[in-house]
C-alpha cells in the first residue's frame, strides 16, 4: 500500500489529502502538523478576534471526517527530512516512512532583527497560535502600532480597532501598498483609513522596540520619534516556512523549488501552497503564490498527479480579493501600479471617494491586461475569459454591465465609468445593455467546460 505523507494541515495540504482519497480508496494518507490537531480556515482568524465567529465555526469538517476518510492526523513537527531513506524525523524522536512526500508548510511572519522584537506584545498574525497570543497581548491595553503595509497590515488594524484601541500604522513607502496600488487608489485607501481614526504615518520605519518588565512600552522610528504602545503587530510580509529542510537535498530558494507539476529536484517529493516556488513563474503570475485560493487549487491539481493522472498546474489569469475596512477590493490580471512605456492606464473614482475602477491595457493593441475595482463587485468568470481571450479594452468597456455582480437593486456605475473613459481617450464607446441571455449562455458554457 503506497503511503503518502503531507507535512502541513493548511488549505493546500488538506485539499490534497481530500482529493487523493476522492480518487483512490487504497492509499495510506498521513498529515503531519504541529500547528493544530485539525484543519481550520486561516482566513477566518480576524473574524474570531472581532467576535463575528468562534473557532469551532472555522472547522470545515466534523471531527469524524478524518477517521471516515482514513486520513491520519499526526500532531507533531518534522525536524529532519531524509530523502535517501524516505524517512521523516519528528520533534519527539519518532520517525515516519513515506513513499511520496508533499511539503505544504505555509509561511511565517518576517522579522528583521529589530532591537526588542522578542518583548511580550510583539507578534505577527499567521496561525491560530498567533491569534491566541494576540488575545493575551491586547487584553486591557489602549495603544497599538502596526508595522508594514499590505493586506495583513490593514486586517491587523481593523482587528485592533474593533477593540477600541488607538492604532498607529507605520508604512515605510511614500504611499500605502505602493507596489500594487496606483497613487490615486492609495490616496483613496489612505483617506479611508484616517476616516476610521487610524493614525497612518508614511515614509516611516521601525528602528527599535522598547519595553518595561519584559513587555512592550513604546517603539522608536528611524526619524527618532517615540510612540507609546503596548502592542506591536508585525505585517512586513511572510516567507516560506522551510527551515526544517536545511541539510536535506531538496533544492530551495525563497521557497521549495518546483516545476508546473509541483515536483521538486528530488524524486517522490513535492511542494504546494505558500512554501512552493516555481522555478519559472507562469506567465502573468508570480513565482510564489501565497494566497488561499491558489493553495487550494494546487492541492487539488497535485492530488491528480499522485493518483496517476499527471496534471499540469494551469490556474489561468491572476486574481485576488480583499477588504480595506469596509471597501471591497478585487483584482483581475497582473496590473502594475503605474503606467509604463507599453501599458496605458485608465482610472475612474466616484465622487464619494469610496468607489473606484482602474484598467490597464497594451498601448499598441488595446489588449486588456488587468483591472482593480473598489466598492463594487465584478464577475470573476467574465474577466477570466476576457483576459484569457485577449479582449480589447473598448470591448470590455462596451460590455462592462455584464460583469457587474452587485445585488439587483444596488446602484450601477458603468455609465459613469464609460463616460470617463471616453473623455480620457477621446472615444465614443456606447454601453451595451446588460444581456441576461448572454450571461446565462456564458455560465452554461463554463459549466460545460468544467465537466
Amino acid at each position: 500500500m503506497e503511503h503518502i505523507v503531507i507535512i502541513g494541515n493548511g488549505v493546500s495540504g488538506i485539499t490534497c489529502a481530500r482529493h487523493i482519497r476522492k480518487h483512490d480508496s487504497q492509499k495510506k494518507i498521513t498529515v503531519i502538523s504541529g500547528e493544530t490537531e485539525h484543519f481550520y480556515a486561516r482566513t477566518a482568524l480576524m473574524y474570531i478576534y472581532m467576535g463575528h465567529m468562534k473557532y469551532e465555526h472555522t472547522k470545515p469538517y466534523e471531527d469524524r471526517f478524518w477517521e471516515k476518510n482514513r486520513i491520519e492526523l499526526v500532531f507533531n513537527n518534522v525536524s529532519k527530512v531524509d530523502t535517501q531513506n524516505k524517512k521523516l524525523s519528528l520533534s519527539d524522536g519518532y520517525t515516519i516512512s513515506y513513499d511520496k512526500l508533499v511539503i505544504a508548510t505555509g509561511s511565517k511572519t518576517n522579522f528583521y532583527n529589530w532591537p526588542g522584537q522578542d518583548l511580550k506584545g510583539v507578534q505577527g498574525l499567521y496561525n491560530i497560535e498567533d491569534l491566541q497570543t494576540m488575545e493575551e497581548n491586547t487584553a486591557g491595553i489602549k495603544n497599538a502600532v502596526v508595522v508594514g503595509g499590505g493586506l495583513i497590515g490593514i486586517e491587523l488594524a481593523e482587528m485592533l480597532l474593533s477593540r477600541n484601541l488607538h492604532v498607529t500604522f507605520l508604512v515605510r513607502e511614500k504611499r500605502y501598498w505602493s507596489n500594487i496600488l496606483s497613487k490615486e487608489e492609495a490616496n483613496m485607501i489612505e483617506r479611508h483609513m484616517r476616516e476610521h481614526h487610524i493614525d497612518l504615518i508614511l515614509e516611516t520605519e521601525l528602528k527599535e522596540i522598547r519595553g518595561t518588565n519584559g513587555k512592550v512600552s513604546s517603539i522608536v522610528t528611524t526619524s527618532g520619534e517615540e510612540i507609546q504602545c503596548e502592542f506591536v503587530g508585525i505585517s512586513t510580509g511572510v516567507s516560506p516556512n522551510i527551515s526544517f529542510l536545511n541539510g536535506s537535498n531538496i533544492e530551495t530558494d525563497k521557497g521549495v523549488l518546483v516545476d508546473r507539476y509541483f515536483q521538486t529536484n528530488t524524486e517522490d517529493v513535492y511542494a504546494i501552497g505558500d512554501c512552493a516556488q516555481f522555478r519559472q513563474a507562469i506567465p502573468g503570475r508570480k513565482a510564489l503564490e501565497q494566497v488561499w485560493y491558489t493553495g487550494r487549487m494546487q492541492g487539488q491539481v497535485l492530488a491528480q498527479t499522485l493518483c496517476n493522472n499527471t496534471t499540469e498546474y494551469n490556474p489561468g489569469p491572476w486574481f485576488n480579493s480583499a477588504k480595506f475596512l469596509d471597501i471591497e477590493y478585487q483584482n483581475y490580471g497582473m496590473l502594475p501600479a503605474e503606467a509604463t512605456n507599453d501599458i496605458e492606464m485608465f482610472y475612474w473614482e466616484h465622487s464619494s471617494g469610496k468607489i473606484a475602477f482602474r484598467a490597464g491595457f497594451e498601448k499598441a493593441t488595446g489588449k486588456l491586461i488587468g483591472i482593480n475595482s473598489f466598492g463594487f463587485r465584478l464577475r470573476h468568470e467574465l474577466f477570466d475569459r476576457w483576459l484569457t481571450g485577449g479582449r480589447n479594452i473598448d470591448e470590455v468597456m462596451e460590455h462592462l454591465a455584464d460583469a457587474n455582480f452587485d445585488p439587483e437593486f444596488y446602484r450601477k456605475y458603468e455609465a459613469d465609468i464609460i463616460n470617463a473613459y471616453n473623455k480620457q481617450f477621446n472615444k465614443n464607446i456606447k454601453a451595451k445593455k446588460r444581456s441576461w441571455s448572454r450571461i446565462f449562455q456564458n455560465m452554461k458554457r463554463q459549466e460545460h467546460a468544467s465537466k
